[in-house]
């Protein structure tokens, strides 16, 4: 039997349900091709009748005129931001849930917030309409008023969009957004034919947003009986705002900065010229938007290269195309798109066009990069879209003498664009393994032979957090307040919450950006390891050990540089402190803890906290690190992302991005409010019909710190 026979369902029910579950299980290649082959039929249908739609209305109304209908549609695409966040969020957390109970409770708890959000932007454009139009130099406030109609179902059709791509129903997709172009289209001619003009041509497109809304019809995945308790991420939706706010902004707000600075003629060839190079963006989005979900449900550790590589390719073959044939053929595209009247007046501009689409094909490719990013994790680098958005801004505002310096300055930043998005795959590029492997680190993917690591026991974060404290409170940030806490932090009761709560405070005021970096799924456990794990251990990558590394963090290389003894100035000086601390250990005694962090027993390991006494151990021998302290690793198969044990520039952008957070008020390190707080629960625990009734333990440790 062949296999396309294998593969034909029976004409039963049963039949059909087999090949649909068999379809469903493909390798995650197979899905994104087919996917992606699905919405690519689609989008070229949706590409062909929005031309249509463009070319009749550019046809029937003139440049001028097409102009307006232009910056009235650009107007829109700048809400679609909040459309496309609400896509995405609800496509990404839909493909996460395992029953259809759970997705339908995420689709329903997002439709509503996206109503809410359509009305209140819907209702905000209706009252300012006046303000908008006189700002475009719109011919009259209904266009406007008409837009904001479409606004209110726009966003939550981006919802429903997201609910057809989470369950990766790229039919159903495809289906509604052909829908909306063909009412859009066949609505625009009827409208304008009739003597509407463009306020016929704006109507169209709300109208056409209206319906779409309704078709088709809800999967029903979607429609099972809610599970409680399902949560949508706030803070994932608005990084998906920012993501998309930047998308739209560098997309459309060249039309609006050409209307503005040339004349109504010329903006519309503008328009009809960007128009051309964007069917690239429409078809390679369509191939990020197939690879998304499939991404976003795989697990984190998975590292399927072809889940990239493959849109990657597509993507590329499209925005080639695409640009080479219209640098052959720009006088053709122009005649054949938009007539002879268009192609007369755009003459000595038929150049812009390949440049226009190599622009676009370039942004295109940065747009599945960063698609990529948001579906493993939230996105850092919709930030770095959003500053180039600003940089399109501020470009073409600087340089705006002709259509030409508009392109190229596009061209120019999408480039940079490019290189900002693709650095962090070349530098934390994936090895042997999956693991991504630090430049600045060298290690091998495993330890070697005889570098066991045993666990011991499981324990708990504010166990570590004692010992780390502990280890710590001789620095100068604990000189006011030593005498008060030394005994909470040199006698620690690990049972006792409102002290853990404490010594996380007290810990947090010296270490609080180091501790955030470290991925919320770490594990802690005591660890036993042998004298060759640690000589394989790697030494925090900062500070004075940098100087002393030379391209090897390893403490052995580490340990082999101090002995041949090359060093002047400060590290000398360093280095006199570590070889001190040496002879001492020799003799004395430490009984100390080191913290280290690694992915698991078989990956390298990095130490947290202890550099300079393993170091200063490891100067005597492996075994007086072994006999002198005791060991606590924190294993997560998410330690890539931390900068403490990767480094590169997604890992550092994380860093400074989590400081900024805190640059102001760090209030997980405000020991006063936290000491208040346990002071107003004890306080509210005491009975008040018995004034006598002693103080509990928190009451009681919170009035002594005081």
């Amino acid at each position: 039997m062949s296999s396309l026979n294998y593969l034909r369902p029976s004409g039963n029910r049963e039949g059909w349900r087999g090949a649909l579950h068999l379809l469903r299980t493909e390798p995650s290649q197979s899905r994104i091709l087919g996917g992606s082959l699905v919405m690519l039929v689609g989008s070229g249908l949706v590409s062909l009748v929005n031309f249509g739609y463009n070319v009749a209305v550019a046809r029937l109304l003139g440049p001028g005129a097409f102009g307006h209908a232009a910056a009235a549609v650009t107007l829109l695409m700048l809400v679609s931001a909040i459309t496309l966040a609400f896509q995405l969020v609800c496509a990404k957390l839909v493909a996460r849930c395992a029953t259809p109970g759970a997705r339908s409770a995420i689709f329903s708890l997002l439709l509503r917030r996206a109503w809410m959000t359509g009305l209140l932007l819907g209702s905000g454009l209706a009252l300012l309409s006046g303000v908008v139009a006189s700002y475009l130099n719109l011919p009259s406030p209904s266009l406007v008023i008409v837009l904001a109609a479409g606004v209110a179902f726009y966003v939550p059709l981006g919802v429903r969009r997201g609910g057809f791509q989470g369950v990766c129903a790229f039919s159903r997709l495809t289906v509604n957004f052909v829908v909306e172009v063909l009412l859009k289209f066949f609505g625009a001619i009827v409208l304008i034919e009739l003597g509407y003009g463009v306020q016929g041509a704006v109507a169209a497109i709300a109208a056409s947003v209206v319906l779409a809304y309704f078709l088709p019809f809800t999967p029903a995945e979607l429609k099972a009986s809610p599970e409680p308790g399902q949560t949508a991420s706030f803070r994932e939706g608005m990084q998906a705002i920012v993501f998309f706010v930047g998308q739209v902004v560098i997309n459309n707000v060249d039309i609006l900065l050409v209307k503005h600075f040339f004349q109504a003629e010329t903006a519309g060839l503008y328009a009809a010229i960007a128009l051309v190079g964007r069917v690239v963006y429409m078809l390679s989005w369509s191939v990020a938007s197939a690879m998304f979900p499939i991404s976003a449900g795989a697990k984190l550790e998975d590292r399927n290269p072809s889940v990239l590589m493959v849109p990657l390719t597509m993507v590329l073959g499209i925005a080639l195309a695409f640009s080479s044939g219209l640098a052959l053929f720009p006088h053709l595209a122009l005649r054949l798109v938009f007539g002879g009247n268009f192609n007369a007046a755009a003459h000595g501009l038929e150049p812009l066009l390949s440049l226009y689409a190599a622009a676009t094909g370039l942004y295109s490719l940065s747009v599945v990069l960063m698609t990529y990013e948001m579906s493993r994790k939230l996105v850092n680098s919709g930030y770095v879209q959003l500053f180039f958005s600003g940089a399109i801004v501020l470009g073409i505002c600087s340089f705006h003498s002709s259509l030409r310096q508009v392109v190229v300055v596009q061209l120019v930043l999408m480039v940079l664009l490019l290189i900002a998005c693709a650095l962090p795959f070349y530098v934390s590029r994936p090895q042997r393994g999956g693991e991504r492997q630090p430049m600045a680190m060298p290690a091998s993917p495993e330890l070697p032979a005889g570098a066991s690591l045993e666990r011991l026991r499981r324990v708990a974060e504010a166990e570590v957090i004692a010992h780390f404290l502990r280890n710590e409170f001789h620095h100068a940030e604990f000189d006011a307040d030593r005498e008060r806490f030394w005994p909470l932090v040199m006698d620690a009761d690990i049972g006792n919450e409102t002290e853990n709560a404490l010594r996380r405070a007290l810990l947090f005021r010296r270490r609080g950006t180091m501790w955030r970096e470290l991925p919320a799924d770490t594990q802690w456990w005591e660890v036993a390891l042998s004298a060759c794990a640690v000589e394989n251990l790697r030494v925090f990558p900062r500070a004075q050990w940098r100087k002393l590394a030379s391209g090897s963090y390893l403490l052995r290389d580490i340990v082999a540089r101090i002995r041949s003894n090359h060093f002047r100035g400060r590290t000398s000086v360093f280095l006199q402190h570590i070889r001190q601390f040496s002879e001492y250990l020799r003799t004395h005694a430490s009984h100390s803890s080191i913290l280290l962090i690694g992915i698991d027993e078989k990956q390298p390991l990095t130490i947290l906290e202890g550099n300079h006494r393993v170091t200063a151990a490891m100067l005597a021998s492996p075994q007086v690190v072994l006999q002198r302290f005791r060991f606590y690793c924190g294993f997560s198969p998410r330690m890539t992302e931390c900068c403490w044990y990767l480094t590169s520039l997604a890992t550092l952008y994380r860093y400074a991005r989590n400081r900024l957070k805190i640059l102001m008020y760090d209030r997980e390190a405000d020991i006063a409010r936290l000491l208040t707080t346990h002071h107003q629960r004890a306080a509210a625990a005491a009975s008040p019909e018995d004034p006598l009734t002693p103080a509990t333990d928190a009451e009681s440790t919170a009035r002594q710190a005081l």
